[in-house]
């Protein structure tokens, strides 16, 4: 028996293929970061429906996506020392590997779906939970912010102005280790800007942010909304 972050494997192979990035070899960790995902979505939804009686589906999905993101579960990553702990490749330990949010967020969600299969989804949420009390916690009740592509979105619609088109202006890296650059444009006149990440979506998500951020000031206080009649 193994122990690892607060489960006691009896299959001490599971924790050590959750920790072997792909840039090790195989049997690596990708399969078991896609049921860690689906394994951690479950438990944060449950507890967010639990903790906010009142809240709807909305708010339950900002906040949960708030929790799950990326730099959330890296950061949960860092505290539990994982980085240290993780199989790389020389590539990716040259690198930095260790220290990069996407392959901690993915080595994270490979424990937790290395927990389930070996204890169960009882094992998963005495384990995984504690790891985001202090986000829940910290998250006022049923009042999470919209994300950055939510907000052009409606800020768009409120002015009845074409929705906004994103383009992926650039993809590089190996697979294990890609960087997004995408276009967004929107607005009367047409406005771009463009913004990067290490994931298409998180790409998306900072070109949205960039543009919402020009539209404003190019239109201060609302100028260049629609006027509806009366």
């Amino acid at each position: 028996m193994k122990a690892g972050f607060g489960h006691r494997f009896a299959d001490p192979g599971r924790l050590d293929t959750a920790l072997r990035h792909r840039s090790a070899g195989a049997p690596h960790n990708e399969r078991l970061e896609f049921l860690g995902d689906a394994v951690l979505a479950l438990l944060i939804a449950e507890a967010l429906h639990e903790r906010w009686p009142q809240a709807d589906e909305g708010a339950l999905t900002r906040a949960r996506s708030a929790l799950v993101r990326e730099s959330n579960l890296a950061g949960i990553a860092r505290g539990l020392g994982l980085g240290d702990r993780l199989q790389l490749g020389p590539g990716e330990m040259k690198s930095g590997g260790k220290h990069r949010d996407s392959i901690l967020a993915d080595a994270l969600e490979a424990v937790v779906g290395a927990i389930y299969l070996d204890g169960g989804l009882e094992a998963c949420r005495m384990v995984a939970l504690p790891w985001f009390e202090a986000g829940l916690a910290a998250m006022p009740t049923g009042k999470v912010d919209k994300d950055p592509k939510t907000r052009l979105q409606e800020w768009l619609q409120a002015r009845q102005w074409a929705r906004p088109e994103y383009e992926l202006v650039e993809a590089r890296g190996p697979d294990h280790s890609r960087h997004f650059r995408v276009r967004a444009r929107a607005g009367e006149p047409l406005l771009e800007v463009e913004g990067e990440g290490t994931s298409l979506r998180n790409a998306e998500q900072a070109s949205a942010e960039a543009l919402l951020a020009a539209l404003e000031r190019e239109h201060p206080k609302g100028r260049g909304a629609a006027t509806l009649p009366p």
